[in-house]
């Protein structure tokens, strides 16, 4: 199996060229990784969506009907990811939104992508992003669906000893990853940067928050991430990749990374040997 699809609980490739997701990014969705049948992330994946809904207007599925196309479209895989976007769905021509509008949910299933064992043994090597991320506290937090910053930044290398890129805001404030949250290590203290302006708030990073309650939510500069000791990322599907260089840096992955990786893989969420 390469790849299941379901939109609105039909198996099928097909959305309306109208649909406002497609139109205007006018939606959200989630990337959820699931490991035998089961999504140990998935009660912070539905609360995440839910509250996106409610900030964004839409109408918010039932997460069992989801959670049950989840399971059809990854069926037969050992590890897979499913991807579940939800859309206004279709409504007349320019930017107001139908009222009421009924949402379009797609639920996509494939097989988990391979993450290098040495990533988390070693740590992955990132770089800064020439693109900055622009401020829209409407926004902050939620996985909507326009990506084009992420599209641009993702676009600016190439270098495949490269793993992930690093952004910034327009005030220089360091934000997240192309596809990951950060958390930075000084003085045993954990921090991870505010995402009030942008950034998306990760599942992953939630978790990590939840099992670190002193930890720091504020901004960080990037004098601050070039002294620290030590540097991860967290994701819903490649779980917590230590940082091992960074131009200007070389690190070791620490105790904190250390720890959530063994918490990860007792959870399923990493597999076993990966680090």
């Amino acid at each position: 199996m390469t790849s299941r699809t379901r939109v609105d609980g039909v198996d099928s490739e097909r959305v309306s060229a109208l649909d406002r997701g497609l139109l205007y990014g006018d939606g959200l969705f989630e990337t959820v990784l699931v490991v035998r049948g089961h999504a140990p992330l998935w009660p912070r994946h539905m609360a995440r969506l839910a509250e996106g809904c409610a900030r964004l207007g839409l109408p918010m599925p039932s997460a069992d009907a989801l959670w049950r196309e989840v399971v059809e479209v990854t069926g037969g895989l050992e590890r897979a990811v499913a991807r579940i976007s939800v859309t206004r769905g279709v409504g007349a021509r320019g930017y107001a939104p139908p009222r009421p509008s009924r949402s379009t949910r797609i639920v996509n299933g494939s097989a988990a992508p391979a993450v290098p064992v040495d990533w988390y043994a070693r740590g992955i090597r990132v770089r800064f992003c020439e693109l900055r991320l622009a401020a829209q506290p409407r926004l902050a937090g939620l996985k909507h669906l326009n990506r084009l910053e992420q599209v641009l930044a993702r676009a600016e290398w190439d270098d495949a000893d490269v793993a992930e890129g690093l952004l910034l805001d327009a005030d220089g404030r360091v934000v997240c990853a192309t596809a990951a949250n950060l958390f930075v290590a000084r003085g045993g203290r954990l921090a991870t940067p505010a995402l009030t302006r942008c950034g998306v708030a990760g599942v992953a990073r939630a978790e990590v928050l939840a099992r670190h309650a002193d930890a720091e939510v504020r901004d960080i500069a990037v004098e601050e991430l070039m002294q620290a000791d030590e540097i991860f990322l967290t994701s819903s599907v490649r779980g917590i990749l230590p940082v091992r260089a960074l131009p200007g840096r070389e690190l070791a992955p620490g105790g904190f990374a250390r720890g959530l990786q063994r918490a990860w893989r007792a959870l399923g969420l990493i597999e076993a040997g990966a680090a």
